[in-house]
């Protein structure tokens, strides 16, 4: 497991040689665009809870501007209408597993076909850029897409040659983040890698999913740690106290008050600065058993992001009740205490509960917004094909509905079409969102909790 953790931490080391992607800070409007992976939403929905968590009193709102199927050339198309108009002021933009093609690299000209789609890419690309850059008050970050497993040894959805094709956009990406000095946010490199590692264990591994091609959950977190690494955010503690012979030695973003120690007990108030991130246990993403926990047997993502440390030494030699507010946490010995305990890792403490209650508000936000995008999913992938963008009339749900029979895309999409397509509701929509992120940021402010140790 070590040599695992070791892997994944110099693939995101890596990541130092790119400018560093700016934390969010209060008030920023971050949208994310791109693909399928970024519309199914998790990864999107872990960087937002870490800073809903991690940082209470920093009020962001983070958008997801995700379709699935989405080219470059699809997400220029819909820029101004669908992205530029929730007016953020930061954008993270990714492609590149659509752009390369699927079953092309089964044919006889591969090869050619792969050349002239990363060109067709690249020069969609540049369309983008080219309005990206009429407007400088907006931070611009460049993303590379999670890999294309094509390692995997499982049968189904095997594109032999894709993992190249997707390499080289993402190296063109990479180089145009360079030219204008945006930040570029590898996820390609560091995920190969990683992938590769743990199938050389079991070569029927998997980080992405069985269809080679979205991650579940795990994947998602992965993802959203590469994100938060690019941020510099790596090692910030939830919080750090450190108890040494009855005095405080360290509290590090928290306060500490009304310690009283003897070496069978200890009392103290306990005032974090931050939530712990509460890791999901449940899988929530469709043909995909990943759960997000599943992704700490692979990544540090504990130690880099979720530690909440309590350390207490000159205990006397024994066993000891750890409580807070009265309620027993559980049982540790002397020496534990003494090599710290992760708070953060423990559902029955009061603040990782209220971090749960924030992380199920951030589930239903996403579910909302869910709605919104699969109303610009119609908009995009077929009323704006057909030069009927926005019309929102009968004969715009009338085409819809005939075309449904036969497009199961269009069939799965065309449900929420028929109630977004008022303006009204979708306003209800956003207004439903926005008062779930008010409430996230009602809610998320730690509050000063009682923490005993006693020896049993």
């Amino acid at each position: 497991m070590r040599n695992i953790f070791s892997t994944i931490c110099i693939c995101l080391a890596s990541l130092s040689a790119a400018a560093q992607v700016k934390p969010f800070q209060q008030n920023d409007r971050v949208i994310f665009v791109g693909n399928s992976i970024t519309e199914a939403g998790a990864y999107v929905s872990y960087v937002y809870l870490y800073y809903m968590t991690h940082f209470p009193d920093r009020k962001i709102v983070i958008m997801n501007g995700g379709i699935g199927g989405d080219k470059a050339s699809d997400i220029y198309r819909r820029l101004d209408y669908d992205v530029l108009a929730k007016k953020p002021n930061t954008i993270v933009l990714t492609f590149g597993m659509n752009d390369t093609g699927y079953f092309e690299f089964n044919g006889n000209d591969a090869d050619k076909t792969a050349r002239e789609r990363i060109a067709a890419s690249k020069q969609a690309y540049e369309q983008i850029e080219k309005r990206l850059l009429q407007l400088p008050a907006i931070q611009k970050i460049l993303m590379s897409s999670p890999p294309y497993d094509e390692t995997a040894k499982f049968k189904g959805n095997l594109f032999p040659g894709k993992s190249k094709a997707m390499l080289e956009v993402a190296t063109f990406q990479e180089a145009a983040a360079q030219k204008n000095h945006w930040p570029f946010v590898d996820l390609l490199r560091p995920m190969t890698t990683l992938n590769t590692r743990l199938q050389q264990k079991d070569s029927t591994f998997t980080m992405i999913g069985p269809d080679r091609i979205h991650p579940g959950n795990a994947g998602h977190l992965v993802m959203a740690s590469l994100f938060l690494k690019s941020q510099g955010l790596t090692g910030q503690p939830v919080a750090d106290v450190r108890i040494n012979a009855g005095k405080l030695q360290q509290a590090l973003n928290c306060k500490v008050s009304g310690l009283t120690a003897t070496t069978s007990k200890v009392s103290f108030d306990y005032l974090a600065g931050a939530l712990p991130f509460p890791v999901d246990t449940v899988a929530r993403v469709w043909g995909n058993d990943q759960k997000q926990a599943d992704a700490l047997n692979w990544i540090p993502f504990t130690e880099d992001f979720n530690k909440e440390m309590l350390r207490v030494e000159g205990l006397q030699s024994g066993d000891y009740n750890l409580l807070i507010d009265g309620h027993s946490i559980g049982k540790w010995s002397a020496g534990d205490f003494a090599n710290g305990i992760n708070l953060a890792m423990q559902p029955e403490t009061p603040q990782f509960k209220q971090a749960y209650s924030i992380m199920q508000l951030n589930l239903r936000r996403a579910e909302t917004e869910s709605r919104l995008r699969s109303y610009y999913w119609v908009q995009s992938n077929f009323f704006d094909k057909r030069k009927m963008l926005m019309q929102d009339n009968a004969a715009a749900i009338d085409s819809a509905r005939v075309h449904s029979r036969t497009d199961g895309f269009l069939r799965f999409h065309e449900g929420n079409y028929e109630t977004g397509m008022f303006k009204e509701l979708r306003a209800a929509w956003q207004a439903e969102i926005d008062t779930i992120i008010n409430l996230v940021y009602r809610l998320n402010k730690p509050v000063a909790h009682k923490i005993e140790i006693v020896k049993i």
